[in-house]
């Protein structure tokens, strides 16, 4: 597991939430690497079988942990739902296929073990912020995209029940990487490829990697958060663009760069009155794709004056 310092653990995680049950360092495959496990947090006293939101850390594919996510994850936890929260393997040693084949594996996890935590499978929402909200919107994606299932050879089965998705920050469209001046270099492109992608042209390979390439109609209902602080803010509003023109229901929650507490993956920061607004509207959002039957959610239904 990656090491964090007892500050960065302090400043995530301090006042834990207490009136819900922690499940810790659960593995979730066969023969399972140090990094394929996942923390099952739930809430007490829940009477039928709650909505399940499985979380995927960011880190720029290359470093972080669940670890600075448990207040965040227990603050969804607390107002009703079942929270996943998952490690996977990351780059320089593993490429996006691993990262892929590891969140299949978690949601194929949750679909067979949940309902012994008091989650529902058939209720799933995915999530993630920056690195981790890419993996999970490409997840997504390839749930009934043959070609995208193919290429990272996942079963269509191991992302079918997903009823929603959430971005923070996320890196969901990777056209701004190869812009002049972009935060991230080239590299990070070619970091996340096998070493037979890296024969093609860079571009090409590139939108393997790019959620907005695969969006179709049936693609689940989204909760986008960014800010103009963050690097990914037009990849994030090319996104929510991209998704309205399928006609895929979106709200979106995007401050201005006068929000003072609105740097990139500010999400994970409880103290923000911004973080608590994001949790609002994420709890109704994740309410809202679970309740309703699959399919029938209408996009003005996630109609938002600030989104």
């Amino acid at each position: 597991m990656a090491q964090l310092t007892p500050t960065e653990r302090r400043r995530f995680n301090q006042e834990p939430i207490e009136q819900v049950d922690y499940h810790l360092d659960l593995e979730y495959t066969v023969d399972a690497h140090r990094l394929n496990r996942l923390d099952v947090i739930t809430p007490r006293g829940a009477g039928s079988p709650a909505p399940v939101y499985i979380y995927f850390h960011g880190g720029g594919w290359t470093s972080g942990d669940k670890s600075t996510l448990t207040k965040y994850c227990a603050s969804q936890a607390a107002n009703g739902f079942v929270v996943v929260n998952a490690n996977y393997r990351m780059a320089t040693r593993f490429h996006m296929r691993h990262m892929l084949e590891d969140a299949a594996a978690v949601v194929e996890w949750v679909a067979n073990e949940i309902a012994a935590y008091g989650g529902d499978p058939d209720r799933i929402v995915v999530g993630g912020d920056s690195a981790g909200g890419q993996i999970a919107a490409l997840l997504a994606a390839a749930r009934d995209n043959r070609e995208l299932a193919d290429h990272y050879r996942l079963a269509p089965h191991q992302s079918g029940r997903l009823r929603g998705v959430v971005l923070h920050c996320s890196a969901v469209d990777f056209s701004v990487i190869f812009e002049r001046g972009f935060i991230l270099s080239l590299a990070f492109v070619r970091m996340l490829l096998p070493k037979r992608a890296r024969r093609l042209p860079l571009a090409q390979a590139a939108r393997y990697l790019s959620p907005i390439e695969w969006l179709s109609t049936s693609f689940p209902p989204v909760f986008v958060t960014t800010s103009e602080q963050d690097p990914f803010y037009r990849a994030n509003l090319n996104f929510i663009a991209r998704l309205r023109s399928r006609g895929v229901p979106v709200d979106a929650l995007v401050y201005d760069r006068s929000a003072r507490n609105t740097r990139h993956t500010w999400q994970q920061n409880y103290r923000y009155p911004e973080s608590q607004e994001v949790y609002r509207r994420l709890q109704a959002f994740v309410s809202r794709v679970t309740e309703t039957p699959v399919g029938v959610v209408p996009p003005e239904a996630f109609a938002h004056p600030r989104g």
